[in-house]
């Protein structure tokens, strides 16, 4: 069943990912791709463990997705690390605590934190309402924006998701 992916979404490059997305086209009428605001200077990358990475120049916003905000369930501790940071790709960078679980959480490039979400210390529960957005952990400037390559699309994450909840 494919409908019109806009249907009930922001207009936004991260309408593209689990449990939101309505249409399994990415290129029906009325998808908005992923590099639909300029070339791919604004983009979301995405990792197997399930931390995005919405890039803004050699900016990469960092957190976990929606998928696994609700996998984990009601989030009650973020444990995130101080501005000047450096965190090669793949390394722990924090960690999430919720009523089901502990996680660590993953650099899914490699750089320096230049900004840390301070709201999550008082509020971490917008980490389930909304991950994507305005939950999100740590902000990183990149030392290699080649390594976006290696990280999922929307597209691709979607089916990852779609594979793993089956």
């Amino acid at each position: 069943e494919s409908t019109n992916c806009k249907d009930g979404l922001d207009d936004d490059d991260d309408a593209l990912y689990c449990k939101k997305l309505p249409c399994t086209d990415p290129s029906s009428e009325g998808a908005v791709p992923a590099s639909s605001v300029g070339t791919l200077r604004f983009s979301s990358h995405f990792t197997a463990a399930h931390e995005y990475a919405k890039t803004d120049g050699k900016i990469a916003t960092c957190g976990i997705t929606d998928f696994a905000q609700a996998a984990l369930g009601d989030i009650v501790f973020v444990d995130l690390p101080e501005v000047g940071d450096e965190f090669e790709k793949g390394d722990s960078f924090g960690s999430v605590e919720s009523v089901k679980a502990a996680s660590d959480v993953y650099a899914p490039v490699t750089g320096t934190v230049v900004e840390v979400n301070e709201a999550l210390s008082d509020e971490p529960g917008i980490v389930n309402n909304s991950p994507e957005e305005e939950g999100w952990f740590i902000k990183i400037e990149m030392d290699d924006e080649s390594e976006l390559d290696d990280l999922m699309t929307p597209e691709a994450y979607k089916e990852h998701c779609e594979s793993e909840a089956h």
